[in-house]
């Protein structure tokens, strides 16, 4: 793998014309809310009408966030590409007690590791996304994240963009059609 090239698999399902973009961070319980939840808009509104994006978005209250946000984006680059990183994204949010902290600063996780943590994530998600974790130049791809978010006034998780204008009404506890009637709009 470091002879190549790594190639992140964009975390894009559906090839429809109108695009609905969610901003995650990985361990926060509106973002799990809200990204148990995509699959059932991909269903109902379906992939040749709807094309769905999922950024990843950092925050430090979130103490293992970057290191969480690392390994989805690394497993993206495995050949299984965006389902591998759905897979570990599937089981921080099954397991989201494991990566975070009481009230963000006591609790079970205080003597945690980050290898500690890494091997968590890859024994929930089945996915060995090592070799392109320990890779440096993943950190661009973590920096376009991190970019992409502040150009488009995005602070906080979870944040929801349709055809590129962001939309503060929208929130995790909506329902799936209540999505799909604004994307549809």
């Amino acid at each position: 793998m470091h002879a190549e090239n790594l190639r992140p698999d964009p975390l894009i399902w559906g090839k429809g014309p109108r695009v609905f973009e969610i901003f995650l961070e990985p361990t926060c319980p509106f973002s799990v809310r809200a990204f148990n939840k995509l699959d059932a808009l991909l269903d109902l509104v379906g992939e040749e009408a709807m094309t769905l994006k999922i950024r990843l978005q950092s925050q430090p209250w979130h103490l293992y966030s970057g290191v969480i946000v690392r390994y989805i984006l690394a497993a993206s680059c495995l050949p299984e590409g965006k389902e591998a990183a759905k897979a570990v994204l599937r089981a921080v949010a099954d397991h989201r007690e494991e990566f975070e902290f009481i009230d963000h600063c006591r609790g079970d996780n205080m003597q945690t590791t980050p290898a500690e943590l890494l091997a968590r994530l890859k024994h929930y998600s089945g996915v060995d996304a090592d070799a392109p974790f320990d890779r440096a130049e993943l950190q661009n791809e973590i920096k376009w994240h991190c970019k992409y978010a502040r150009q488009n006034g995005i602070h906080v998780s979870p944040t929801f963009m349709i055809n590129g204008l962001m939309q503060a009404d929208i929130g995790s506890g909506d329902e799936v059609a209540s999505w799909a009637k604004r994307l549809l709009a």
